[in-house]
């Protein structure tokens, strides 16, 4: 099984292939709009500013599994990022990334990298925090928290895995690596 092989589903409940994404280097994160993290959306809708058209995509899953902090509908959480952070890149429909009912692409995701990249004692020791309150990690390779990032090459080769406390325009070289 590759990436390509796994469907997901967008906000409007319509069925997408993850195929329909080959050829492009790939930004995976899994969200939510009250979270310590969320000003993040801002970082990433300026990547996909800059980088959309060399062939960036960011695709967006909110997630409710991380304190209750995605806690809107598809189309509230939408609109909250859209308002607030004038966001246009792809957003899906609300998921798990952990347990029994995760998605077959967060699955994949995880079996590709277990650990993530985690910068500075700052981000060290906030990822030390979050291990202890993340009521949904569970096994090693599980998501610790939102805004854990997924780094995948335009041939669909998981590249990197960054903790949530890595500002996405620190990976900005990484992506632009991919280009």
């Amino acid at each position: 099984m590759n990436i390509y092989d796994i469907k997901i589903t967008n906000r409007k409940d319509e069925e997408v292939e993850m195929s329909s994404f080959k050829g492009k280097v790939l930004l995976i994160v899994n969200t939510a709009t009250g979270c310590g993290f969320t000003p993040q959306y801002k970082g990433l809708e300026e990547l996909y500013q800059k980088y959309n058209a060399q062939g960036l995509e960011i695709l967006d899953f909110p997630c409710n599994q991380f304190g209750n902090q995605a806690p809107g509908s598809d189309e509230e959480i939408h609109e909250f990022c859209t308002f607030k952070y004038k966001t246009s890149f792809d957003q899906f429909k609300k998921i798990d990334v952990n347990g029994e009912n995760e998605t077959e692409l967060y699955k994949f995701l995880k079996s590709q990298i277990v650990d993530e990249k985690v910068e500075g004692l700052k981000g060290k020791m906030a990822m030390k925090a979050i291990e202890k309150i993340s009521s949904t990690c569970k096994k090693e390779g599980d998501i610790k928290w939102n805004f854990t990032k997924f780094l995948v090459d335009r041939e669909g080769n998981v590249i990197a895995r960054f903790a949530p406390t890595t500002d996405p325009l620190k990976i900005e070289d990484a992506i632009v690596g991919l280009l």
